[in-house]
């Protein structure tokens, strides 16, 4: 079953379980897909589809942070519930330790030395890791382990 399908069984259960958080955050995941559809002007494949969810999680993330630091609480828990929503539909999120040991690997393979080589690294584990680590990490993670 494609991630398209998923979102719209889970519609259907939020629909009837008449849970309003949930419904609401998938249909804004819905929506954002089909804008991007509307955008590339073709149908969007799981790959994509999981990028479109990132960037929203990434996005409810941001808020989260900014709504705590303006003591707005109640807003924040909302976002938290939205992010678990959405985090559903993501693949199983790398361990740290999973990220040290994959960004390793590739920097030997490549013969990799000093932070000169971070772009061409990053080249290399970008696609690797997409939708599975959030992108700041990984790029920390380079950044270490090239130093």
């Amino acid at each position: 079953m494609t991630l398209k399908e998923q979102l719209n069984n889970a519609m259907k259960e939020a629909m009837k379980a008449r849970d309003d958080l949930r419904l609401s955050a998938v249909r804004m995941v819905r929506s954002a897909i089909k804008n991007r559809e509307i955008e590339s002007r073709s149908e969007l494949d799981d790959r994509a589809v999981i990028d479109v969810i990132a960037t929203m999680a990434k996005q409810r993330r941001e808020s989260i942070r900014m709504y705590r630091e303006g003591n707005r609480n109640e807003l924040a828990e909302k976002e938290e519930r939205e992010l678990a929503v959405l985090l559903e539909f993501m693949p199983s999120q790398l361990t740290p330790e999973e990220i040290d040991s994959l960004i390793s690997q590739i920097i030997q393979d490549n013969a990799a030395q000093g932070a000169k080589d971070m772009g061409r690294i990053m080249k290399i584990v970008s696609p690797l890791i997409a939708g599975k680590a959030d992108g700041k990490a990984v790029s920390e993670a380079v950044r270490r382990l090239l130093a």
